[in-house]
């Protein structure tokens, strides 16, 4: 599936002084069956309601408050104000931290992937970034902040394209210390030579190429063609949503001649180098980005 359409964010990987003006799209689609809720009677969507789970009586907006709850039953109330004081800048930039070896991030960090396009003139960067990592087998570790959240995440090269995936923060991967785990190596686990023979030559015998083509959502492919003969059979119904207000457009900064600066800054570029009159020069913010206040994520108008 061709990745089309507008970025759902824009602004620019950010490591020492450089800067490559950038947009993410959507890697990946949920391709799962969603079913939606309607009434048997009217065929009309049903929604869902607010209802206080004791007295069963509907709630409006304006009388719920977020608790937290902190022991069993008990609960601590964070008011609206409270949670906009704390939320994270959004600052449309995806911050590189540091540069680690690809291997060294287990699977299980792996949380959702974005594609990284270069925009204003930020081809050239971008290609040296990525053919960097490539070839010292590295990978970035950067911050950046998506609809208000803040996330973890790790600058990936794949072929031509660079790969912003989201990580899972380290509080959120259980450890596995816990488990009946057989213990690594042939003599923890009592195998035999002649196990282990047969074993890796089964595996052998199974290996093939990496194709994505080759696995599919069996069920989902027999609802659609369930679906498909209910259409081609006449039996459909006409459901009207009721129309709602269409959602802003983003607030975007353009760091675009921020590029430029950089690429024409003189002097080291080493951020842990000591600052000259050159790299101060260079590394002084653009007007454009004196002028934008950063705005806290609350206020700040969503990336869709």
């Amino acid at each position: 599936m061709a990745t089309t359409g507008r970025a759902l964010w824009k602004g620019a990987i950010s490591f020492g002084l450089v800067h490559i003006p950038v947009g993410l799209h959507t890697a990946s689609s949920e391709r799962g069956i969603n079913f939606d809720w309607l009434d048997k009677r009217t065929m009309d969507p049903v929604g869902y309601k607010r209802i206080n789970k004791k007295t069963g009586k509907e709630i409006e907006a304006e009388n719920i408050v977020k608790g937290f709850e902190y022991e069993d039953g008990r609960y601590v109330i964070i008011s609206p104000e409270e949670i906009e004081s704390i939320f994270p800048f959004t600052t449309q930039t995806i911050e590189i931290l540091k540069f680690v070896v690809a291997a060294e991030i287990p699977f299980v960090y792996l949380e959702r992937p974005y594609y990284v396009e270069p925009i204003h003139k930020g081809q050239k960067v971008y290609a040296l970034l990525r053919d960097t990592l490539v070839r010292t087998g590295k990978v970035g570790l950067a911050k950046v902040v998506i609809q208000t959240k803040q996330h973890l995440a790790a600058l990936v090269p794949s072929g031509p394209v660079l790969v912003l995936n989201l990580l899972r923060w380290g509080d959120e991967v259980k450890g596995y210390e816990g488990l009946n785990l057989p213990a690594t190596g042939s003599k923890g686990a009592k195998l035999t030579a002649n196990e282990l023979q047969m074993a890796q030559q089964l595996v052998e015998d199974m290996t093939g190429t990496w194709d994505p083509q080759d696995f599919q959502d069996g069920f989902r492919q027999e609802v659609m063609k369930l679906v498909d003969k209910k259409v081609k059979a006449g039996a459909t119904e006409l459901v009207v949503q009721p129309e709602e207000a269409a959602p802003a457009s983003a607030e975007i900064i353009d760091l675009g001649e921020l590029l430029a600066r950089s690429l024409k800054g003189r002097g080291r570029t080493d951020p842990k180098a000591p600052a000259t009159a050159s790299t101060a020069k260079a590394a002084k913010p653009s007007a454009v980005a004196q002028r934008a206040p950063r705005k806290p994520a609350s206020t700040a108008k969503k990336a869709a």
